[in-house]
């Protein structure tokens, strides 16, 4: 099920479409699934636990701008991290099968501790 929240003053009112008259609030949206879940569970005579809920924020524009591009810098800086991973692995790889070169040669060429040389090459 999916339940929209809406800014209400110090509160987020929780809205389940799918279910008629579910409406409830929280003082946080992290709170906002369990709370959906609870009252859906109440008007559907079921076990809280059985309903899956999926919270939609409902923010403003300039607000669902700032999230957005916050999440976008995140999801780059998790690839470029992978990125540098994956070469720092490469060179690790190259520099000690190709040129032979020790872990503490390696290590200074790269800017990291010898023992970071030993895990990229396990």
């Amino acid at each position: 099920m999916t339940a929209t929240a809406h800014r209400s003053g110090d509160w987020w009112a929780i809205e389940v479409p799918e279910v008629r008259g579910v409406h409830t609030r929280v003082k946080r949206l992290d709170q906002a699934a369990a709370m959906a879940a609870d009252a859906v569970a109440l008007m559907l005579e079921t076990d809280p636990a059985d309903i899956d809920v999926t919270v939609n924020p409902v923010l403003n524009e300039e607000a669902a701008a700032v999230v957005a591009r916050a999440l976008k810098a995140a999801q780059a800086a998790r690839q470029a991290q992978e990125d540098a991973s994956a070469a720092m692995r490469l060179a690790v790889t190259r520099l000690r099968d190709a040129e032979h070169l020790t872990a503490r040669d390696v290590a200074s060429l790269l800017g990291v501790s010898h023992q970071r040389v030993s895990q990229l090459a396990s």
